[in-house]
Protein backbone atom coordinates (compact mmCIF):
# COMPACT_ATOMS: atom_id res chain seq x y z
CA UNK A 1 0.00 0.00 0.00
CA UNK A 2 1.47 3.34 -1.00
CA UNK A 3 1.81 6.22 1.88
CA UNK A 4 -0.72 8.36 0.08
CA UNK A 5 -3.32 5.83 0.29
CA UNK A 6 -2.40 4.48 4.14
CA UNK A 7 -2.78 8.52 4.97
CA UNK A 8 -6.00 8.54 3.24
CA UNK A 9 -7.36 5.40 5.25
CA UNK A 10 -5.70 6.43 8.34
CA UNK A 11 -7.47 10.00 8.04
CA UNK A 12 -11.00 7.93 7.70
CA UNK A 13 -10.06 6.25 10.82
CA UNK A 14 -9.58 8.39 12.60
CA UNK A 15 -12.82 10.22 11.90
CA UNK A 16 -14.62 7.24 12.53
CA UNK A 17 -12.56 7.33 15.94
CA UNK A 18 -13.20 11.03 16.87
CA UNK A 19 -9.12 11.37 17.48
CA UNK A 20 -9.34 15.19 16.41
CA UNK A 21 -5.17 15.56 16.87
CA UNK A 22 -4.82 12.57 14.33
CA UNK A 23 -7.34 13.73 11.87
CA UNK A 24 -5.99 17.31 11.77
CA UNK A 25 -2.50 15.88 11.17
CA UNK A 26 -3.20 13.84 8.75
CA UNK A 27 -5.37 16.34 6.79
CA UNK A 28 -2.06 18.52 7.29
CA UNK A 29 0.17 15.72 5.58
CA UNK A 30 -2.50 15.91 2.33
CA UNK A 31 -2.67 19.10 2.59
CA UNK A 32 1.17 20.13 1.84
CA UNK A 33 1.09 17.35 -0.71
CA UNK A 34 -1.70 18.71 -2.88
CA UNK A 35 -0.12 21.86 -2.47
CA UNK A 36 2.88 20.54 -4.52
CA UNK A 37 1.09 17.94 -6.77
CA UNK A 38 -1.19 21.26 -7.78
CA UNK A 39 1.70 23.99 -8.10
CA UNK A 40 4.19 21.10 -9.81
CA UNK A 41 1.58 19.23 -11.68
CA UNK A 42 3.16 16.28 -10.57
CA UNK A 43 2.62 12.89 -8.83
CA UNK A 44 4.26 12.76 -5.69
CA UNK A 45 5.87 9.35 -4.64
CA UNK A 46 6.56 7.93 -0.97
CA UNK A 47 9.94 8.97 -1.14
CA UNK A 48 8.76 12.81 -1.67
CA UNK A 49 6.02 12.24 0.83
CA UNK A 50 8.48 10.90 3.64
CA UNK A 51 10.60 14.49 2.77
CA UNK A 52 7.60 16.50 3.07
CA UNK A 53 6.78 14.83 6.36
CA UNK A 54 10.01 15.59 7.21
CA UNK A 55 10.20 19.00 6.66
CA UNK A 56 6.92 19.58 8.53
CA UNK A 57 8.26 17.66 11.46
CA UNK A 58 11.14 20.02 10.96
CA UNK A 59 8.73 23.39 11.21
CA UNK A 60 6.75 21.79 14.00
CA UNK A 61 9.99 21.50 16.38
CA UNK A 62 10.71 24.94 15.32
CA UNK A 63 7.53 26.63 16.15
CA UNK A 64 7.89 24.54 19.47
CA UNK A 65 11.11 25.91 20.69
CA UNK A 66 9.86 29.25 20.09
CA UNK A 67 6.27 28.75 21.92
CA UNK A 68 8.55 27.24 24.85
CA UNK A 69 10.87 30.65 24.76
CA UNK A 70 7.28 32.77 25.01
CA UNK A 71 6.14 30.21 27.93
CA UNK A 72 2.98 28.81 25.70
CA UNK A 73 2.69 25.02 27.07
CA UNK A 74 -0.49 24.58 25.08
CA UNK A 75 0.84 25.35 21.96
CA UNK A 76 3.84 23.42 21.98
CA UNK A 77 1.91 20.24 23.30
CA UNK A 78 -0.64 20.82 20.46
CA UNK A 79 2.83 21.01 18.04
CA UNK A 80 4.02 17.96 19.51
CA UNK A 81 1.19 15.94 19.16
CA UNK A 82 1.11 16.94 15.95
CA UNK A 83 4.79 16.12 15.08
CA UNK A 84 4.04 12.78 16.95
CA UNK A 85 1.64 11.55 14.94
CA UNK A 86 3.60 12.69 11.48
CA UNK A 87 6.52 10.73 13.12
CA UNK A 88 4.05 7.62 12.64
CA UNK A 89 4.78 7.78 8.76
CA UNK A 90 8.36 8.05 8.41
CA UNK A 91 10.07 5.11 8.18
CA UNK A 92 12.32 3.09 10.73
CA UNK A 93 14.35 5.74 11.79
CA UNK A 94 18.37 4.38 12.10
CA UNK A 95 20.34 3.63 15.60
CA UNK A 96 22.82 5.43 16.57
CA UNK A 97 25.10 2.42 16.08
CA UNK A 98 23.78 1.38 12.29
CA UNK A 99 24.33 5.61 11.49
CA UNK A 100 27.88 5.37 13.03
CA UNK A 101 29.14 2.30 11.10
CA UNK A 102 26.91 3.72 7.96
CA UNK A 103 29.35 6.86 8.66
CA UNK A 104 32.44 4.87 8.88
CA UNK A 105 32.02 2.81 5.50
CA UNK A 106 31.23 6.19 3.71
CA UNK A 107 34.36 7.95 5.37
CA UNK A 108 36.41 4.94 4.40
CA UNK A 109 34.69 5.39 0.40
CA UNK A 110 35.07 9.14 -0.15
CA UNK A 111 38.58 9.11 1.78
CA UNK A 112 37.80 11.49 4.16
CA UNK A 113 40.78 12.65 6.51
CA UNK A 114 39.53 16.15 8.52
CA UNK A 115 36.37 18.18 8.74
CA UNK A 116 37.34 20.28 5.10
CA UNK A 117 36.22 16.65 3.66
CA UNK A 118 32.99 16.88 5.63
CA UNK A 119 30.71 18.35 2.09
CA UNK A 120 32.09 14.86 0.42
CA UNK A 121 30.94 12.95 3.74
CA UNK A 122 27.03 14.65 3.68
CA UNK A 123 26.77 14.48 0.51
CA UNK A 124 27.37 10.44 0.21
CA UNK A 125 25.42 10.10 3.49
CA UNK A 126 22.40 11.94 2.80
CA UNK A 127 21.61 10.06 -0.09
CA UNK A 128 22.52 6.50 1.81
CA UNK A 129 20.21 7.64 5.09
CA UNK A 130 17.85 9.49 3.25
CA UNK A 131 14.37 8.40 5.27
CA UNK A 132 15.87 7.12 7.81
CA UNK A 133 18.11 10.06 9.13
CA UNK A 134 17.53 13.42 9.02
CA UNK A 135 20.65 15.82 8.51
CA UNK A 136 21.13 16.95 11.77
CA UNK A 137 22.02 13.72 12.82
CA UNK A 138 24.02 12.60 10.25
CA UNK A 139 26.13 16.59 10.27
CA UNK A 140 26.64 15.50 14.64
CA UNK A 141 27.61 12.07 13.23
CA UNK A 142 30.11 13.50 10.46
CA UNK A 143 31.74 15.92 13.06
CA UNK A 144 31.81 13.11 16.04
CA UNK A 145 33.93 11.19 13.28
CA UNK A 146 35.94 13.42 11.52
CA UNK A 147 37.37 15.38 14.53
Amino acid sequence: MSLKQRLKDDVKTAMREKNIVKRDSIRSINTMIKQIEVDERIELDDEAIVKLIQKGIKQREEAISQYKDASREDLVEKEQEQVDVFKLYLPVQASDEELEIGMKEIIVQVDAKSMKDMGKVMGAASKKFAGIADGKRINEMVKKLLT
